[in-house]
Formats: structure tokens, C-alpha cells, sequence
């Protein structure tokens, strides 16, 4: 009986895929202010049980605007999210003493070095 060479040979696996390393975990970074801002006013409104469309009618901003604040889509100017915020009961403080609560949270975890400053006002220091 005669050997094919093809029967001495072992059988190759080409792997469909090709093998990557493992991709390293990123740090966690701090979030956009206009991120926390937007997730403050969203827990706000649905804390309070209400609709994006009263919300808006009641700080006289447009539904889709609203909405995109909410998301961290855009930038509140400080006169939108002063009436966003009084539609919602509260004052600019209320908003921004929420967010800086937030902000602190955040920051402890990130593992972000204090600074002097940091250290003095609790975490970070907003101003309105």
C-alpha cells in the first residue's frame, strides 16, 4: 500500500477571525456638564410625574429643545435652564446644588487627585 503525501500531512486551521488582543479597559472619565445637567432635569421631571410637553409649556421652551437638553444633546443657556428649572418648582440653586452633588459623586470615583481647591469646597465648587 502506497502513502499520498496529503495523508502524512496534519490538517491546517485557518481561524475565520483573526485573534486580537484584549482591548484594554479605559479609565472612566468625568461626564459633560451638559450631560449631568440634562439627567438632573429629566429625574426632576419624572420624579414629579410630568410630560416633556408640560415642562416645556410651562418654561415656554419648545418640546424637541427640552428634550435635547435632557440628553446632554445641547447646552442650556443660564436663562433656558433657570425657567426649566422654575418649571419644575425649584430655583437655578436647587438645579446646580443637584448637579455639583452629582459632579462630587462622580469625581470620588473617577480617582481624580483632589486639589487644594477641591478639597476646600467639598469636591468642586460651582458657581451661577
Amino acid at each position: 500500500m502506497t502513502t499520498r503525501a496529503s495523508d502524512t500531512q496534519t490538517a491546517r486551521v485557518v481561524p475565520l477571525r483573526p485573534q486580537q488582543a484584549p482591548r484594554p479597559v479605559p479609565e472612566p472619565r468625568e461626564p459633560l456638564l451638559r450631560d449631568v445637567v440634562g439627567g438632573v432635569l429629566r429625574r426632576e421631571r419624572l420624579t414629579q410625574g410630568r410630560t416633556l410637553k408640560d415642562v416645556a409649556e410651562a418654561a415656554r421652551i419648545s418640546v424637541p429643545y427640552l428634550s435635547e437638553l435632557e440628553r446632554g444633546r445641547k447646552e442650556a443657556s443660564s436663562e433656558v435652564l433657570a425657567a426649566a428649572a422654575r418649571a419644575l418648582g425649584l430655583g437655578l440653586g436647587d438645579v446646580l446644588s443637584l448637579v455639583q452633588r452629582e459632579l462630587v459623586a462622580v469625581h470620588s470615583t473617577v480617582g481624580r487627585s483632589r486639589t487644594a481647591t477641591a478639597g476646600r469646597y467639598g469636591g468642586l465648587c460651582l458657581a451661577a
